[in-house]
């Protein structure tokens, strides 16, 4: 297993020097995205995607995993709402050309929200839909699309996720424990998904609360990794503090939090 970080949560840094950060944390992986000052230009990216993954092979750090989110929002052309299909699925060829060209190992998208007229069970039937084919566009490829459980999509128990891996055959999980952590899960509800993460992202919390100071929270990240190693998981662990609006993520010191859950890992690695 190995560390990453997430370049949303560098938000204040241009993308080189988010780059520079993780190489001068001695992490050397950097998550991509389309957010704050380190984001990608994701049209850009889409007209584009040779030219913007030529730019990221020139930042001098291993390139793991990209964050694409169709719309500007977690409602907008979200995968539960099949109004959108067609633009989606012809920005996601663009997207998977640009990870191929890139090396990226994984794509996540979120799995979208519970739309006027649905239910949970109508949205999960319809992103089923929507990420089957999306598989069908990342596989040939060789990258391996992800999808990311997280409070307010509908997707929000583990029961759902891994009935949604049922119907969709090739697709992994980009898991973060935080996510169930804050709804009430505890953590032993949640392992049972361990053996689909393709890719992984640590914070710590606790219920009600999607992040915390590690010393705050109530995840084990002890028993966490020991539960990925083993499920058999030897990728990446993308540390994921951020300073963001959603679910009141703006009240911890990200460089310090990153620090030491960068330190906890290495502690249980060594």
């Amino acid at each position: 297993m190995k560390l990453s970080l997430t370049s949303w949560s560098l938000r204040g840094l241009t993308l080189q020097e988010a780059a520079g950060l993780s190489n001068l944390l001695g992490i050397g992986a950097l998550d991509l995205g389309y957010f704050y000052r380190p984001g990608l230009d994701r049209e850009a990216l889409i007209a584009d995607p040779d030219a913007t993954a030529d730019h990221v092979l020139s930042l001098g750090v291993a390139l793991p995993n990209l964050y694409h989110l169709f719309g500007t929002t977690l409602a907008d052309r979200n995968l539960a709402d099949p109004s959108h299909r067609e633009r989606n699925e012809a920005d996601f060829r663009q997207v998977a050309r640009f990870a191929k060209r890139a090396g990226l190992e994984t794509l996540f998208v979120l799995p979208g929200v519970i739309n006027p007229g649905q239910d949970r069970a109508s949205a999960l039937a319809e992103s089923a839909e929507s990420l089957r084919r999306l598989v069908a566009i990342s596989a040939p490829e060789g990258v391996q699309l992800t999808v990311e459980p997280h409070v307010h999509s509908y997707l929000e128990s583990p029961t759902l996720v891994l009935d949604l891996l049922d119907r969709v055959p090739g697709l992994k999980l980009t898991l973060d424990y935080a996510h169930f952590a804050c709804l009430g899960y505890r953590q032993e509800e949640i392992d049972v998904l361990a053996p689909h993460a393709a890719h992984v992202h640590l914070r710590q919390a606790r219920s009600g609360v999607l992040q915390c100071k590690l010393s705050l929270g109530t995840l084990n990240f002890g028993a966490m990794l020991g539960t990925l190693k083993a499920a058999g998981y030897d990728g990446y662990l993308s540390i994921e503090y951020v300073h963001q609006d959603y679910m009141d993520g703006q009240h911890d010191d990200v460089l310090t939090e990153t620090i030491d859950m960068r330190d906890c890992v290495r502690e249980w690695l060594a």
